[in-house]
């Protein structure tokens, strides 16, 4: 039996000292099909994750997370920083349109302020901490100080002299940003957001970090990293590099700040210089990843303590420029469909990230309906769908209407088909889903659900030998009164949908 995904995503019960360990995933949008805001809580929800972080503060996502319970960081765009930072109207105004017209029902529960600013926007530093303060500032106004932290994630590369980890301190030329960004930190008890990614540490080391150090495979003992100073054993990066940022706080004098790991992951393929980005790696690294956040492991330097992480990503990003690498850091693609299968010790293998496999082919919202009606024609003729639970008195032939038939067919062709690549495309009107789209009686091929006719969960399909096409000749769409139609001449022109 198929282990749920809640044991990788949802926020699992693991006590430290301060929170509960658990697993989000950050959401980019640099994708040229990104899907809808509905369509992406849709599979937040399917995946039982409940932590993300955006970045931006996009009305339309916000209030299609509205009332998921899902906790959300959102965040101001590096772009935006310096008029935040020199105004604190600017920053009462942002937190006014992007905050407070979205809670209580969309859970808001931090703001990252930029993005690795020192790294990315050097320039924007001197005003870094006046924008926390601004943003803090207009939470308190409004109450909701308490239940909202204002942080800044930081790119590892600030940290200097990062191993052993007892040596490790921040670049000294951002000390006047840093101490008083950790004097915020603390007085509003919020954390470190910190990005780790020891995949930019492993293939920068020139080989001097081992490939399994950096994938948290087991070492041998001889094969550990030693901290000459405190004797600390370190047989993983992730680890290593949260240490370092715990010794660079309490070397200028703060010790209690906790860190979250705002982004880790690992790519799944790479040009021909990115020979480790690859697809056994990626799911090596996350698997690990989020075993080792939810055992509630910590570091050698607080070891149960939690390093509560977000995974970069929840889609491959196409549209993102630079090396092939850099578009390729999802567990999903653009469709839905998991990019690879996560490997749990304890729970078998998973499908990233849907270990039930319930994928479903839908109508794409906002399709053609003529381009429905033919690619609907094409699949109850030529792709020998079993189109007969659509027939008048059948159990899906309501609502009646193009896309509502049109995704019963689409669906029955890409269960049929074993949802290979490509079978859910249909000329660009069908997508992938992980909500099963059943409704009433009628159970769509691949569903879990039960009705009289299908307890076992028996594909509503003909085989290869069927002499039945499932053509229903007696049907065409006339926009009030929904039919299929599979004459010659709509045969020809929907040839080919695939």
């Amino acid at each position: 039996m198929a282990i749920p995904l809640l044991f990788l995503f949802l926020a699992i019960s693991v006590v430290s000292a301060t929170e509960d360990a658990f697993i989000g995933v950050n959401i980019g949008t640099d994708l040229s099909d990104m899907p809808s805001p509905s369509q992406v809580v849709a599979l937040l929800k399917a995946q039982s994750i409940r932590h993300v972080r955006l970045y931006d503060a996009d009305r339309s996502m916000l209030l299609a997370l509205a009332n998921t319970g899902i906790q959300v960081v959102l965040s101001v765009p590096n772009d935006q920083i310096l008029g935040i930072g020199q105004s604190n109207a600017t920053a009462a105004n942002w937190v006014a349109r992007n905050v407070i017209a979205h809670v209580p029902a969309t859970n808001i529960t931090a703001i990252a302020v930029g993005s690795e600013v020192l790294s990315a926007l050097p320039n924007a530093g001197p005003v870094l901490v006046s924008a926390l303060k601004f943003i803090h500032s207009a939470l308190v106004a409004a109450n909701l100080d308490r239940q909202i932290k204002v942080s800044t994630p930081h790119a590892s590369s600030i940290i200097l002299d990062s191993f052993p980890p007892s040596q490790a301190f921040f670049n000294r030329t951002w000390d006047p940003v840093m101490v008083p960004l950790l004097k915020f930190l603390q007085s509003t008890g919020s954390y470190l957001m910190l990005n780790v990614y020891p995949y930019y540490d492993y293939m920068q080391s020139d080989g001097v970090i081992p490939l399994d150090y950096a994938l948290f495979r087991p070492l041998p003992p001889n094969k550990e990293a030693v901290d000459s100073n405190t004797l600390l054993h370190y047989i993983n990066v992730f680890d290593a590099v949260v240490d370092a940022a715990y010794f660079s706080m309490s070397y200028l004098n703060f010790t209690n700040i906790p860190i979250v790991v705002t982004e880790s992951g690992w790519p799944s393929k790479g040009d021909s210089s990115e020979k480790d980005a690859t697809v056994d790696n990626a799911n090596t690294y996350n698997s690990n990843l989020i075993r080792h956040v939810l055992n509630n492991t910590g570091t050698p330097k607080h070891p149960g303590i939690a390093v509560s992480t977000y995974i970069y990503e929840l889609y491959n990003e196409d549209e993102r420029p630079g090396s092939v690498s850099e578009k390729n850091w999802g567990l999903f693609d653009s469709s839905g469909l998991p990019v690879y299968i996560l490997h749990l010790t304890g729970a078998g293998t998973v499908l990233a990230n849907d270990t039930t496999n319930q994928t479903f082919c839908v109508a794409k919202d906002g399709a053609d309906r003529k381009m429905l009606q033919a690619a609907l024609d094409w699949a109850c003729g030529p792709g020998k769908v079993d189109c007969s639970p659509l027939l008048q008195g059948q159990p899906c032939y309501e609502p009646n209407n193009v896309v509502s038939h049109s995704a019963y067919a689409f669906n029955a062709y890409f269960q049929r088909m074993a949802k290979s690549p490509g079978t859910c495309d249909f000329k660009g009107v069908a997508t992938v889903t992980t909500t099963d789209p059943s409704h009433g009686s009628c159970i769509f091929p691949g569903s879990t659900r039960r009705n009289g006719t299908l307890g076992n969960g028996t594909l509503l399909a003909p085989s290869e030998n069927s002499t039945t096409s499932g053509c229903l000749s007696q049907y065409i769409d006339h926009g009030g009164s929904f039919t299929i139609s599979v004459m010659i001449g709509a045969l020809v022109a929907a040839a080919v949908f695939l």
